[in-house]
């Protein structure tokens, strides 16, 4: 599958940062997930923008079979390596989402940690089978309003209440939108289909 330009751009600009022998956001999985690996149904699940796979490794580690995909070759390597450093197995693989195709009715569960593509939404949801669940959580605009790090592209960034509204159809779990440690203000959301 041809990679499109913006996806060529996306892949460099990923594959530079990961290039480094530390994992960048540490190996411990996003404390939303930690804390809320109860909610969720056991099964198939898959990490979308996977990064170097500290997610996936944790939903391995709890008993899922976990795809994991991510646009960047050596974020995929690091995250096949931190599973093997774990005892678990990965199915990791290179995929730019703003080209590829989710199948649908496939996952228990679907997560994604800070990475906001809107148009996916709908996929997302498809790719989920009767009863699976969504954990998301990534940055809102009130974050490049109080200068913390992260994207100041305000098209990665959640309008309030917006995560809430792109799930309205499935039963909400859990929700909240706030500012983390004074350091990133996030909006978190656990729903049902």
């Amino acid at each position: 599958m041809p990679v499109s330009f913006a996806g060529e751009k996306d892949k460099i600009f990923w594959d530079k940062k990961y290039e480094t022998e530390a994992y960048i956001f540490g190996k411990e999985p996003v404390e939303f997930l930690g804390e809320h690996i109860d909610l969720l149904p056991g099964g198939k699940a898959l990490d979308i923008a996977m990064g170097e796979g500290r997610n996936a490794v944790f939903l391995a580690k709890n008993g899922f079979t976990v795809d994991g995909c991510d646009i960047s070759e050596i974020a995929i390597k690091k995250a096949l390596d931190l599973a093997k450093e774990n005892n678990v197995k990965v199915r990791a693989f290179v995929a730019d989402l703003e080209t590829y195709k989710l199948p649908q009715n496939t996952y228990d569960v679907i997560a994604c940690f800070y990475y906001l593509q809107r148009d996916l939404v709908p996929q997302m949801k498809e790719a989920l089978k009767p009863g699976g669940m969504i954990i998301y959580e990534t940055y809102t605009i009130e974050n490049r309003e109080r200068g913390f790090e992260g994207p100041k592209n305000k098209d990665y960034l959640l309008k309030p209440n917006e995560l809430l509204d792109l799930f309205k159809d499935f039963k909400i779990i859990y929700y909240r939108e706030l500012v983390l440690n004074n350091k990133k203000a996030i909006a978190s959301l656990i729903a049902k289909k």
